[in-house]
């Protein structure tokens, strides 16, 4: 599914393109079948036939840190995507989640530049 928008090329200006369509977009090797994260010409492992997929937005909450100023608090967080790689993000809100909470990704639109960001799955739900 290499679907890259049209604009400027290379990984990060095809990642944010589709962020400002709204997608939550990731890399994934059609040889090896291995996810990445963040945007890149290669897999770790050396793949180059990355193709872009879209992400479940599913994750886990691997580690937290708030940071607080003047400004207000911001959770920041390291979340392994359901897909396998780690990313770094935001919580939206100022929630301090501890590790382990399951998380849903969307790509927030307000400010300058799109980004991702991720809110707690309900109690119950599983984030579908």
């Amino acid at each position: 599914m290499n679907n890259e928008p049209d604009g400027p090329t290379g990984p990060q200006a095809a990642y944010e393109a589709f962020l400002k369509q709204g997608r939550f977009m990731i890399q994934k090797s059609a040889s090896t079948g291995e996810y990445v994260f963040y945007p890149r010409v290669c897999s770790p492992s050396g793949a180059q036939d990355l193709e872009w997929v879209e992400a479940s937005g599913r994750g886990t909450v691997y580690a937290a840190t708030m940071k607080r100023g003047r400004d207000g608090a911001t959770s920041i967080v390291l979340i392994d995507l359901e897909e396998g790689p780690r990313m770094m993000s935001t919580i939206a809100g100022d929630l301090d989640l501890p590790i382990g909470t399951k998380v849903i990704a969307r790509v927030e639109t307000t400010g300058d530049q799109p980004r991702v960001v991720f809110d707690p799955v309900p109690n119950g739900e599983d984030g579908q």
